[in-house]
């Protein structure tokens, strides 16, 4: 029994210090590994802000460009039927979305969900508007009744886009 107590003695401090070198170098480990993780995630983020506040404006370069305003006066509507150009302003919009679908993997999904939303509501407005006018109507008169409808709504749905983009972007700084 005195034996065994010896050999306890001698054994059971080393043991504990074994278990504390240990706990110790894990601990160091870990830190060590979260601290480079942090500086890789650092640089990704230098090297992606650029490209992401980028995306931010070439989304919402996407959205003025469809607003009402700006999509009428960038799609003249002289000589044309109402329902040529009410075909022209739904092709411009499809292709300002379609040249700006990449973008969507630079913001969040409820960003991209407000983009799209903005997107399709202006279709629907021009689509609405046209249904409700006379078989002989001109381009003109389209251009008009959409400028109307535009003021009546008081915030477009692309106002909203932009603006809940700008908050997104200024969450990034």
């Amino acid at each position: 029994m005195e034996i065994f107590l010896e050999i306890l003695k001698y054994t059971f401090p080393a043991l504990l210090m074994l278990l504390l070198a240990y706990l110790m170098l894990s601990n160091f480990t870990e830190n060590e590994e979260n601290r480079r993780a942090y500086f890789i995630r650092k640089e990704a983020q230098k090297q992606a802000l650029p490209i992401r506040m980028q995306a931010f404006e070439r989304i919402t370069l996407f959205l003025e460009r469809i607003t009402p305003n700006s999509l009428l006066v960038r799609t003249p509507a002289k000589g044309l039927t109402a329902s040529e150009y009410q075909s022209l302003l739904l092709k411009a919009i499809r292709n300002e979305f379609e040249y700006n679908l990449s973008q969507q993997i630079y913001v969040s999904e409820e960003a991209w969900q407000m983009v799209v939303t903005a997107k399709s509501a202006t279709v629907s407005i021009v689509n609405r508007v046209a249904a409700q006018l006379p078989a002989n109507a001109t381009g003109v008169d389209l251009s008009k009744k959409i400028l109307e409808h535009a003021m009546e709504l008081g915030t477009f749905p692309t106002r909203n886009a932009i603006h809940f983009l700008k908050n997104e972007a200024y969450r990034e700084f």
